[in-house]
């Protein structure tokens, strides 16, 4: 539990780290108490820029729970030193949604000519190929 928000901001990190390799327009935006689902302590969504909404969109979100969930399902740790007993801390990060990291990709890699660049982090995986024609 007294790491619980440093492992959020970690969370929060790795999803960051993909979409900086990925070489996207992004941002994180902390919710305010009211955008919180009620069970949730803190959360960050991140958002991607698409272009052809001129908006940012929704493609994860981290969330601290501390210790509700844990105390739903009855989840504890005992202390090494007292030998007592405590809720966890539960965390969720939804990864990147791949439906929407695709639809960013060939958003904001399309080219004028109607071509899309395969973003350089992802050519190895694509057997040489670093465009994705209009046919």
């Amino acid at each position: 539990p007294e790491t619980s928000y440093e492992e959020l901001e970690k969370l929060t990190s790795e999803a960051e780290e993909v979409l900086k390799r990925l070489k996207l327009p992004y941002r994180v935006v902390r919710l305010c108490g009211e955008e919180l689902g009620f069970s949730a302590a803190s959360s960050y969504d991140i958002e991607v820029w698409l272009p052809s909404q001129e908006k940012f969109l929704e493609i994860s979100t981290c969330s601290n729970y501390e210790d509700y969930q844990a105390r739903r399902a009855s989840i504890k740790f005992r202390d090494r030193d007292n030998k007592s007993t405590h809720y966890v801390h539960t965390l969720n990060g939804s990864g990147l949604a791949i439906g929407r990291t695709v639809v960013a990709i060939l958003e904001n890699f399309q080219k004028s000519d109607g071509r899309v660049l395969i973003p350089e982090v992802l050519r190895p995986y694509m057997m040489g190929v670093e465009w994705i024609e209009k046919t």
